[in-house]
């Protein structure tokens, strides 16, 4: 009898452990199944957000050749009052897609401007010789953009008295081709190091996803607000941005 009794208790006490174990595991299987759909939820509400159309009435993409052959028709439907397209990249580089997103979207009835990607690594007047190489002046153009930010192609950190200096002579020589003042788009990175808003007065572009950026010397004109947005009619993600209106400064 006392065998027996010892045998069952043993039995019992494995029993236990082993549902001990399969409730945890049911647990677990729940929590992660919950935390795959509340990622979801948000991967699809972040492809999707745009800021308040009343807020800010004027919106527009920023496509370069990452998003393949663009339908431009899908991309006005979409709300895009006005397109970014990436043009050049320092001293050589030319987007692979840049001269034919500029014809069909003017085609499509969106306003066009190009973007340079700003090197730390060439001299300012070869990249201004490859920007005026590839991006005609146009009266009826967006002014252009000049992007700012660390590349890991290029390991160079000049001082901020070298970069104010270069950029300058850049936009000198860029502004008299394309006949109008440029905007730049520093990021926040590049930003809190050399605080160019500061000393490069320009119209200013700034990028956080989701929440208005406040990083610049002075209120921002352009806001890149989501960079996770999906568009019928684009491969990938597009940037999607807002024009502060006028007056409505902070």
């Amino acid at each position: 009898m006392a065998t027996g009794a010892i045998k069952s208790s043993r039995a019992g006490k494995a029993g236990g452990w082993r549902e001990t174990i399969a409730r945890t595991l049911r647990r677990i299987g729940a929590a992660t199944v919950l935390l795959l759909l509340a990622a979801g939820l948000s991967l699809w509400w972040a492809a999707r957000w745009t800021p308040d159309r009343e807020a800010f009435p004027t919106q527009g993409v920023t496509i370069d050749a990452g998003n393949g052959d663009v339908q431009w028709g899908s991309i006005k439907a979409a709300g895009a009052d006005f397109a970014y397209v990436m043009g050049t990249d320092g001293n050589r580089g030319i987007d692979a897609k840049f001269a034919r997103n500029m014809v069909a979207a003017r085609e499509a009835g969106i306003q066009t401007g190009a973007i340079h990607r700003y090197s730390l690594c060439q001299l300012a007047t070869d990249q201004a010789a490859n920007f005026i190489r590839h991006v005609p002046r146009r009266a009826d153009a967006l002014p252009a953009v000049v992007w700012l930010d660390y590349d890991d192609r290029c390991p160079d950190r000049p001082t901020r008295a070298l970069l104010l200096s270069e950029l300058a002579t850049f936009l000198a020589q860029i502004e008299a081709h394309m006949g109008k003042r440029s905007l730049i788009a520093p990021g926040p990175a590049f930003e809190s190091d050399y605080k160019v808003t500061q000393g490069i007065a320009r119209t200013i572009w700034l990028r956080r996803d989701f929440f208005e950026p406040d990083y610049g010397a002075h209120p921002w004109a352009m806001w890149q607000a989501n960079d996770y947005v999906r568009l019928s009619g684009a491969d990938g993600t597009v940037g999607w941005n807002v024009v502060r209106p006028e007056g409505n400064g902070p």
